[in-house]
């Protein structure tokens, strides 16, 4: 599924999801670049990020596998 992850002014990461009109922020993640490995949304749902090179500028849409919730 195609979503969109963000960065506040806060420096808090969130994921929207356009199909389902949801944004979350992102409680957990595997590796610090963010990509590359799995992240954990507030609401539960755990989501697999491509791998992107460092220093990728944010927003950014990507492809993303949902692993559950």
């Amino acid at each position: 599924m195609k979503v969109m992850v963000r960065k506040n002014a806060e420096g808090i990461y969130s994921v929207y999801v356009p199909k389902k009109d949801l944004e979350e922020p992102v409680v957990r993640f595997d590796k610090e670049s963010l990509f590359g490995g799995t992240v954990t949304l507030a609401n539960g749902m755990v989501l697999e990020l491509p791998e992107m090179p460092a220093g990728q500028s944010l927003p950014l849409t990507v492809e993303a596998r949902k692993v559950s919730g």
